[in-house]
């Protein structure tokens, strides 16, 4: 990790972290909606319509199991299936991509682009949802940050 020591107008001194070696603990949003694996299809689009582009399925323990995208949802309907007659297990994305909170920025910056994922979830060691981090977070903190390129 790259860390600088920068003294602040007050005569404080603090470390300033490079962008790339920011973790995704630092830039994920927390308060993540997600829903159970019985959750109707109706119920999964009206979270969507509220700014989730996916849905994290969780257990009753918030184990990760899948994720509801848009591109779930719109499959659903040009396969004939009305979204109040099926539930988030039947539609949903199994294995979904994940990262730990630990992860650097440069890495996630690789998974989003390689993935071609507009949002991931963050999970812990015991898979346990912690998290969601979006493209937009990783913009947001590259302009925070004055970001430089991360290779």
């Amino acid at each position: 990790m790259t860390a600088q020591r920068k003294q602040t107008r007050s005569g404080a001194r603090r470390t300033v972290v490079a962008f790339g070696d920011l973790s995704v603990a630092q830039i994920m949003e927390k308060r993540v909606q997600s829903a159970a694996p019985g959750a109707k299809g109706d119920r999964v689009a009206h979270m969507m319509t509220k700014g989730f582009g996916a849905v994290p399925i969780v257990d009753k323990g918030k184990r990760l199991l899948g994720v509801v995208s848009e591109h779930d949802l719109l499959a659903a309907l040009d396969r004939g299936q009305g979204w109040a007659g099926v539930t988030a297990k039947d539609i949903m994305s199994v294995n979904p991509y994940s990262v730990r909170p630990e992860t650097t920025v440069g890495t996630l910056i690789h998974v989003l682009k390689e993935s071609d994922l507009i949002r991931v979830p963050v999970v812990s060691a015991q898979n346990k949802l912690v998290g969601v981090v979006a493209r937009r977070d990783v913009v947001r903190a590259a302009l925070k940050h004055g970001a430089k390129p991360v290779r």
